[in-house]
């Protein structure tokens, strides 16, 4: 098995909000990965006395025990569990009903011989490869549907959109949003290989056009993930015009994990 990780800060003097790990059981029959993607706050504050990398690092790292440890337990109800434990770790200190508490996108697969589990929850993406090298995009496109007039400020997101029906989901402090996720189960079999990146690192797709999903792909395999990180990082820096990157910051916290089977 092949494992690869890359995670770098959008911007050197703030800590990354990303989160990744892959968790690899001593029995060898199975393993997990988990990428989360901090929800960079709004400078109008959060109504928490944390960062959004405390928030990622005991999210993810419950999340990551959670897919390790209890392998029957469906990855929609590890994410529940992990949320509700994350939010008991600062509810007696922060008000977590503030629509700008900490939170996350989230992807989570975990395999065993039988079998690969994945979830998606918000604007990150993971990409199954078949062994014939079909690359199948599994994404939670909500936020990417939703028209650009509806996203014009954060008060009206804040207000409408997010954590809302007809809005789109993250992981934040109620452990119901789990049920939100896109999810599915597919054989082993038909996995040779995934990849799971924030949305800081399908720019490449996403922003940049610079391929489709199965380019991604092959790139992220030949060249490792932090190949595809900087590539991302030199198209933003050469975007001096916001051409693509529009309204979006310039550099974003960017995470690649590569597993082949």
């Amino acid at each position: 098995m092949r494992t690869e990780l890359a995670s770098e800060p959008g911007d050197a003097d703030r800590p990354n909000e990303d989160f990744a790990s892959v968790g690899l059981p001593a029995s060898g029959q199975g393993g997990s990965v988990v990428v989360l993607d901090g929800v960079t706050p709004p400078r109008t504050g959060t109504g928490c006395l944390h960062s959004v990398p405390w928030f990622t690092a005991r999210l993810g790292g419950a999340l990551t025990e959670l897919t390790v440890s209890l392998p029957d337990v469906p990855l929609v109800d590890a994410l529940s569990r992990a949320i509700a434990r994350t939010s008991e770790a600062h509810a007696t200190t922060c008000d977590l009903s503030h629509p700008r508490t900490p939170q996350a996108t989230v992807v989570a697969v975990r395999w065993d011989p039988d079998t690969v589990e994945y979830l998606v929850l918000s604007d990150s993406a993971l990409l199954l490869e078949s062994p014939d090298g079909v690359v199948r995009p599994v994404l939670d496109d909500r936020l990417t549907l939703l028209p650009r007039s509806a996203l014009a400020t954060d008060a009206q997101v804040d207000a409408t959109l997010r954590n809302r029906e007809g809005g789109f989901f993250t992981a934040a402090a109620d452990p119901s949003v789990a049920a939100r996720a896109v999810t599915g189960t597919v054989p082993r079999g038909e996995v040779r290989a995934l990849a799971a990146l924030t949305d800081g690192a399908t720019r490449w797709v996403e922003r940049f056009e610079e391929g489709d999903w199965t380019d991604c792909f092959h790139l992220v395999r030949k060249e490792g993930p932090q190949a595809l990180v900087d590539r991302v990082r030199a198209l933003e820096r050469s975007d001096a015009a916001a051409t693509f990157l529009g309204r979006s910051k310039r550099h974003d916290d960017a995470t690649a994990v590569y597993v082949e089977f």
